[in-house]
């Protein structure tokens, strides 16, 4: 579970990102009090529009951050970053104690916020690469959201009780001072690993156009941005959620911070056994977004202030096992040469959803009643679901097959001359991605960046198709078909023999 921590860099970072996490989440907590209990009369539109403004610019700085990410040192970038947000935060806490905070202020704020964080965010999920490689990148990722959710556990909950001691203000100092431990881990960091695939310098709009491109050729990363952006948009909105909730309820500040706790608690525990499995799978993830849609429902329809808590663990348990697996699969299935665009790509579908469903949340909250926040996160994940399962069987060629009574099978509908006989299909939903992919490859030729059609040859770097786990038949993500030929597959066992005895499958 804790194999990437070998490593002495990542152990580095790993503990300063912990203490600047929490100091983070302390801050989140405050602004959002602040601005639902000190700067307005109790008003959820505008928490939504404060969210809408620092999720924002994820969406609209793509072109760059990505680029930045992938064209510079992401320590020194890392660097700037984590000093502007401490200033940031140093900032906004003088504002509040002296008393000359304004609602405006809040939103300038928070716009400052989300346009550093748009380039922070891409180059430090794509940093993690560097520290350890790809061999531990998938355990590394789930070890992050651990600790993302480790200080979601503590940071909400001393927020709450230091509003109430000290003022809100003072809280964005401490997480001011927080920032010293995760740039003292910068520049602790010893070595500066060449990254993979590193290519020529391109253009701006080449560099855009080759992850947009890299993307599109991936059908299984177009579903995984599908459900990540209804999820995000209309399922994370938590600051909402939980605030707007609690005054349902009739608590205070306190509570309202120990409802972030709880809901970290499922989160830490969605993160730490994602970071046990050996490769993150699309199936977790579907599977993932319908526990968001059950239990969305079933804490909207909970009558007392602790029986609403009780569900948020199991809310924060699927919604950290969807981030944490897309995370490391997006991660662990991309080129090197073009992963810190997608991940600026995956990032903007993931934050920018919240500026489109944030505000109609809030929206929703002040005419229909906080119980209507979790509703609408219910239709959302199980519209995600759906989204999921319908392409896993229709990408993969499934199908439901009744075998006694009521016992339904999945097994794969191509495999000729055994559709009667469901016992000898071996392929299951279940099965890895690599071993179930079927048709031609996504790609021609090993190449997914745009190409000039000039006979001087392509005007862009080629990004060649690597496969992130050659020896491994359980790794997530698209293959290159070793033979023009496909047979019928091998078998979900990975110690079984392949049928080499079966007729090929016939042309569709």
């Amino acid at each position: 579970m804790f194999r990437s921590l070998s490593v002495r860099n990542y152990r580095i970072w790993f503990m300063g990102a912990l203490v600047s996490n929490i100091g983070a989440w302390m801050q989140a907590t405050t602004q959002n009090w602040v601005v639902l209990t000190e700067l307005t009369d109790n008003n959820a539109a505008a928490v939504g529009a404060t969210m809408a403004l620092q999720f924002g610019p994820q969406l609209l700085l793509v072109p760059f951050s990505g680029a930045v990410a992938d064209r510079f040192d992401r320590r020194r970038v890392l660097l700037v970053t984590q000093s502007l947000l401490m200033l940031l935060a140093a900032g906004l806490g003088l504002l509040l104690i002296t008393g000359a905070a304004q609602l405006w202020h809040l939103y300038g704020f928070a716009l400052a916020l989300g346009i550093v964080n748009a380039f922070d965010t891409t180059s430090r999920q794509a940093f993690v690469s560097d520290l350890v490689g790809s061999a531990q990148l998938s355990n590394a990722v789930a070890l992050n959201s651990a600790s993302f959710n480790s200080a979601r556990l503590v940071g909400p909950a001393v927020a709450g009780v230091l509003i109430a001691a000290v003022g809100s203000g003072w809280v964005f100092l401490i997480n001011s001072a927080s920032f010293v431990t995760v740039l003292g881990a910068l520049l602790l960091i010893d070595s500066r690993p060449e990254r993979e695939g590193r290519g020529p310098r391109e253009s701006q709009w080449r560099q855009l156009s080759a992850g947009f491109r890299y993307v599109r050729a991936r059908h299984d990363l177009l579903i995984i941005f599908v459900m990540v952006f209804l999820v995000g948009a209309f399922s994370m909105n938590f600051p909402v959620i939980s605030s707007t909730m609690a005054v349902e309820f009739g608590r205070g500040a306190g509570d309202y911070g120990l409802l972030s706790s709880i809901l970290a608690i499922g989160s830490l525990s969605g993160a730490l056994l994602a970071a046990r499995r050996p490769a993150a799978r699309m199936r977790v993830v579907i599977l993932a977004v319908g526990g968001i849609g059950m239990m969305s429902l079933v804490a909207a329809i909970m009558p007392t202030f602790w029986t609403f808590a009780a569900t948020l663990v199991f809310f924060g348990f699927a919604i950290s096992t969807m981030l944490t697996t897309a995370n490391g699969f997006v991660q662990t299935t991309s080129d090197p040469a073009v992963r810190g665009r997608v991940l600026a790509l995956y990032m903007a579908i993931l934050m920018g959803g919240t500026p489109v469903g944030a505000p109609l949340v809030g929206a929703a909250a002040d005419a229909l009643g906080p119980r209507s926040t979790l509703f609408i996160s219910a239709i959302a994940g199980f519209a995600a679901f759906g989204i999921g399962l319908a392409w896993l069987f229709t990408e993969r060629d499934l199908r439901f097959h009744r075998d006694r009574g009521l016992h339904l099978r999945v097994t794969h509908a191509g495999r000729p001359g055994v559709d009667d006989d469901p016992g000898r299909q071996t392929e299951t939903l279940t099965a890895p991605i690599s071993v179930l992919r079927r048709g031609d490859p996504l790609i021609g030729a090993g190449d997914s960046a745009p190409q000039d059609a000039s006979a001087a040859g392509p005007a862009t770097g080629i990004v060649p198709m690597i496969d992130p786990a050659p020896d491994d038949d359980s790794a997530p993500g698209p293959r290159p078909d070793p033979a023009p030929d496909r047979g019928p597959g091998p078998s979900l066992d990975p110690g079984a023999e392949p049928d080499a005895d079966r007729p090929p499958r016939p042309p569709r």
